[in-house]
């Protein structure tokens, strides 16, 4: 099974760290050249992108791709893990009742860009040190803010007369963003503390939970000789960038590296990505472009190439 290539959307589990899946991955395909594309904490569930063999590539890029979760969050409470695994740390009886308008003006104000503090119970490291593994020992360090993006936040459902009140709601996001973080930010904007109460990946890059198949199902298909066909091809990865085609006389260039002149998109601009395939439809390369000239076009230079029978 060592030459499977490709991208398999997995389910993770509750329970299990994203090394975790990596290592069971990599038993089931039998093979070390496995990894994953973004970390899901243990309590959390859903999608978890692995790469396997050649596909490893461009764990990076789909790394880099926006992220849609389900979240929960409890309204009247807090933790010192911003999550439910957390001890409770605050509590404050949440009167006037809540309405609905001011919970969406809130809301809406986190969209765009943001900033946030790495809670202490993640894997930021500081000095060398993991936050988590400090916040274990009860210390407590200085953390720089860091920069995320909300792109759209929907409420699916609201129970604002409970004692603690709770809602759920789906947001997408850049890479790096702390949802649980963003619960306790929008419980501070209400006036309250507040913690996130479950969460579930529900998209990663283009792959959705619909997609996902468990540890299980892959077992099966490992002993029935059809893992291959669990399996997306690597050029999935990075499907967030626009696919062009070049002339079959380019295609030989485009597998020995060289960079490429094309006629200006609209909306293409220097250090955007794009990926070349040839007539055929075969994946050839990942290109950034480099130059842009109103008269003459564009120029992209290869960032990965993928030889023939790789991609």
């Amino acid at each position: 099974m060592s030459g499977l290539s490709g991208i398999i959307p997995l389910y993770k589990q509750a329970g299990m760290t994203s090394h975790d899946c990596v290592m069971k991955v990599r038993r089931i395909v039998r093979t070390k050249k496995v990894g994953h594309t973004g970390t899901l904490d243990p309590d959390v569930t859903g999608v978890l992108p692995i790469c396997i063999g050649p596909a490893t590539k461009v764990a990076d890029y789909l790394h880099e791709a926006p992220k849609v979760y389900r979240a929960t969050m409890v309204i009247g409470a807090a933790t010192d893990t911003q999550d439910a695994s957390g001890k409770v740390i605050e509590n404050k009886t949440v009167e006037p009742a809540l309405s609905e308008v001011q919970v969406r003006e809130t809301m809406e104000k986190f969209l765009g860009e943001i900033e946030q503090l790495p809670p202490m119970y993640s894997a930021v490291k500081v000095s060398g040190k993991r936050l988590h593994e400090l916040a274990r020992q009860g210390k407590t360090v200085e953390r720089k803010l860091r920069s995320a993006t909300i792109y759209k936040i929907d409420i699916e459902d609201m129970h604002l007369t409970m004692e603690k009140p709770s809602i759920t709601f789906t947001v997408a996001c850049s890479k790096g963003t702390y949802v649980r973080t963003l619960c306790v930010d929008i419980g501070a904007e209400l006036g309250y503390p507040a913690h996130m109460s479950y969460l579930q990946r529900i998209k990663s890059g283009p792959f959705t939970l619909e997609q996902c198949v468990t540890l299980e199902q892959m077992e099966k298909a490992a002993r029935e000789d059809g893992l291959q066909h669990l399996l997306y091809p690597l050029d999935v990865g990075l499907s967030q960038y626009p696919a062009v085609t070049v002339p079959e006389g380019r295609v030989k260039a485009m597998r020995n590296g060289l960079s490429q002149r094309h006629r200006k998109p609209n909306d293409w601009q220097i250090g955007d990505k794009i990926r070349l395939y040839s007539p055929g439809g075969a994946f050839l390369a990942l290109h950034e472009v480099v130059y842009i000239d109103k008269e003459n076009g564009v120029e992209s230079k290869p960032v990965r190439v993928f030889p023939e029978g790789e991609a």
